[in-house]
């Protein structure tokens, strides 16, 4: 079986759905060709990364190259597709992909797999797509068969249109990397702040991660509740500046550490020193970060929002706090810091570990994956 993938965005450049890819064709014993955006300049228009034949399109000017990338993609995989006869086109994300898949199926049999990833307000790729809004929802009723990452993905696939199967395979982590025993080298952040507890966070620095309310909650667990904790934040993006501003008007600057873009493969040393895992998100797809911190043991608080209630049952894997709310943010971190606690939160922290350990493997996602690669013949 040959297998097209359209994607807006490939390694080098990481997210969970770039991950989610690399992760499940390198287990699958398939033949795997992806087109997808040259981002920047430097990126390689043509190469092979794992197990993928990799062509980019465009210039390197981001934006610019992904409004063209559906007419360019479309024509190269018609091009492609002569020489090497596809069996599945794969779209990851109902985006510019999307677009690219619908626009090349009209022209072919190739059979239509959508995979689901996005993490933003579904509002955001409706309202994007308002001048197209008639295409945005073919690309759900053209496809053959539509994986999502959460059940809340699943829902807005029918309210799009969907008649076609649909199916819930999440994204996994990596097991073997976030068992703490197995983390050679840890950060020396830990040392600087003997007396404080860690809350930690990584995520893109944009609105719909509710960092600012979590500082503001550090800052109530600090002022409020006397507690010595420490905010590490690692991760950038557009609200680094504003961020940072507002820990210094809490007057919490000191607290508050902005590691910047980490590397994947040096998070699990945070998730060493972590006393607990917060990210209280206006919108999520699922949230890998959530589930690398239950397999490393660190008790996670988060909001009840797109698939996060998938894998977060309050008080038996993780805890709830209420959106925009920085007073319960700080309310469910105290009752987890608590001496107190301790014994009921090392429960469900158990429970979290072993519920990723049966249900977030990477390889039984790939087999789940297989299965609808067969299903597709």
């Amino acid at each position: 079986m040959r297998i097209l993938i359209l994607a807006t965005a490939y390694i080098p450049h990481v997210g969970g759905a770039e991950v989610a890819v690399k992760e499940i064709t390198k287990r699958l014993e398939r033949q795997f060709e992806m087109i997808t955006v040259r981002l920047k300049k430097a990126d390689a228009a043509e190469e092979q990364v794992g197990n993928i034949k990799v062509y980019r399109l465009g210039f390197g000017l981001g934006r610019i190259d992904k409004y063209f990338f559906p007419f360019r993609a479309a024509r190269l995989a018609n091009k492609l597709h002569r020489q090497n006869h596809y069996d599945v086109v794969w779209s990851i994300m109902a985006s510019w992909s999307g677009f690219a898949a619908l626009f090349f199926c009209k022209n072919s049999s190739v059979k239509f797999l959508l995979t689901l990833q996005e993490g933003d307000d579904l509002r955001v790729p409706v309202r994007k797509s308002l001048m197209v809004h008639h295409w945005f929802k073919q690309i759900f009723q053209r496809a053959d068969y539509i994986q999502c990452i959460s059940s809340y993905l699943a829902d807005w696939a029918k309210k799009m249109g969907a008649t076609c199967p649909i199916e819930v395979v999440p994204n996994g982590v990596d097991l073997e990397k976030y068992q703490i025993s197995n983390i050679k080298y840890q950060t020396n952040h830990k040392s600087q702040n003997q007396n404080s507890k860690i809350i930690l966070t990584t995520s893109r620095l944009v609105q719909k991660n509710g960092i600012v309310d979590l500082i503001e909650a550090t800052a109530l667990l600090i002022t409020h509740y006397s507690s010595p904790v420490t905010l590490v934040i690692c991760g950038d993006g557009e609200e680094r500046k504003k961020l940072e501003v507002k820990s210094k008007q809490l007057g919490i600057a000191d607290e508050v550490k902005f590691m910047g873009f980490v590397k994947p493969e040096e998070l699990p040393k945070f998730y060493a020193i972590a006393d607990v895992f917060c990210r209280p998100s206006l919108s999520e797809g699922l949230g890998n970060s959530f589930l690398e911190a239950m397999a490393a043991g660190v008790p996670v608080v988060a909001t009840p929002v797109g698939g996060i209630p998938d894998f977060l049952r309050d008080g038996k894997t993780g805890w709830f706090c209420r959106v925009n709310d920085p007073a319960s943010i700080a309310e469910k971190i105290k009752y987890i810091l608590d001496e107190q606690n301790k014994a009921e939160a090392q429960k469900v922290i158990n429970n979290a570990k072993q519920m990723v350990l049966d249900k977030y493997d990477w390889d039984g996602i790939a087999g789940q994956m297989e299965n609808i690669f067969k299903a597709l013949k």
